[in-house]
């Protein structure tokens, strides 16, 4: 449990990552969204 719960805060540092790197417009980033639901899913 303690594995999922840490691959589980990765997680969403990288969703938040995807956000902020959207707002401040340095590249798009739908693609990597995709993956991140993915990835998501798969936990």
């Amino acid at each position: 449990m303690r594995f999922y719960n840490i691959a589980r805060g990765s997680l969403e540092e990288c969703r938040y990552y995807l956000i902020l790197t959207r707002a401040l417009k340095y590249c798009d980033v739908s693609d990597l969204k995709l993956l991140l639901e993915e990835v998501s899913k798969l936990l």
